[in-house]
């Protein structure tokens, strides 16, 4: 677990799975996938879970329960928003169903905790749920984890949904809104709490028939192979939530954005040389980096947040 995250819209990490394996477009720059296969290549949660590749580490699509870690949320007393499984999928193929009942017990036994769980695979989460017997199995696991550790049985479960969790999926374009849209609308409908990460966003979306959504996180992608985007996409999801009452966080532009986007004293200090020429940018990206860019849509830090 890796406490004070630097993503901004959690405070924690839990990394009790680790590896995956390139499901969509935006895996292509995974920045787990990456550290995955470099700096972390040696370290005994990694170890064989990447590749070499022309264009870099590339999954290889073996999973690790990373068991030890288990058990870390319940050790956390300070309430904390928590990314479940940010260097994997939780619903990734190669997790047993047995595996995942473990990992949401622990997250029914820390109340004081929000944990945030976020899948490219939303069927196999909504096949999991739908299984039968799940909340049993789920509070088999709840009683026999809480008599470990205490001593005596557990005095409540309230079964599922869990308040404290919230279900979440990837989108980066519109084939896979579509396409991911319709499980996360039978979670909604089962009571769960449901948000999408649109990050990378990697082309404009309609999100009608989103409107059962808790909250929509927004954001470009950053690195030396960033894909830029357009003020546009981030616009559309903006209004789209106002319009539905959804809370909205727009996360950063990462490595491009446009002359409209930033202060008037940034574009000048990392472009001045092409303004100078007279060059008009104010419609195109401009490759300024993450820290540049910022994180202010048309002036405005959107910093929405589900209550």
């Amino acid at each position: 677990m890796s406490d004070n995250s630097k993503i901004e819209w959690t405070d924690a990490t839990w990394n009790v799975i680790t590896g995956c394996s390139i499901e969509s477009p935006g895996c292509r720059d995974c920045y787990a996938m990456t550290l995955a296969g470099t700096r972390l290549r040696n370290h005994w949660s990694r170890i064989g879970l990447t590749q070499p590749s022309a264009g870099g580490p590339v999954w290889t699509g073996e999973v690790r329960f990373n068991e030890p870690w288990l058990h870390q949320p319940l050790n956390w007393k300070r309430s904390r928003m928590i990314f479940v499984v940010a260097h994997g999928d939780l619903f990734h193929a190669n997790v047993p169903f047995e595996t995942i009942d473990r990992i949401f017990a622990v997250m029914a036994l820390s109340p004081q905790h929000k944990f945030q769980v976020l899948t490219k695979r939303t069927a196999r989460m909504a096949e999991y749920f739908a299984s039968p017997g799940r909340e049993a199995l789920i509070g088999q696991q709840v009683s026999q984890l809480h008599l470990q550790r205490k001593g005596s049985p557990v005095s409540e479960w309230s079964g599922l949904p869990m308040p404290n969790v919230l279900l979440g999926t990837s989108v980066e374009n519109q084939r896979y809104a579509d396409l991911r849209r319709a499980p996360m609308a039978e979670l909604a409908a089962a009571g769960w709490a449901t948000w999408v990460s649109y990050e990378p966003a990697l082309d404009l979306v309609n999100w009608a028939g989103w409107e059962f959504l808790s909250w929509l996180v927004a954001g470009g992608e950053s690195g030396a192979t960033a894909r830029p985007s357009l003020p546009g996409w981030y616009r559309a999801a903006r209004d789209f939530c106002a319009a539905a009452g959804i809370p909205y966080l727009f996360k950063q532009w990462g490595t491009f954005c446009t002359k409209d986007q930033m202060p008037e004293a940034t574009f000048m200090k990392v472009h001045a040389p092409d303004n100078a020429a007279g060059q008009d940018h104010a419609d195109r990206t401009l490759n300024v980096g993450k820290k540049a860019s910022g994180r202010l849509l048309d002036g405005i830090e959107h910093n929405g947040f589900p209550s």
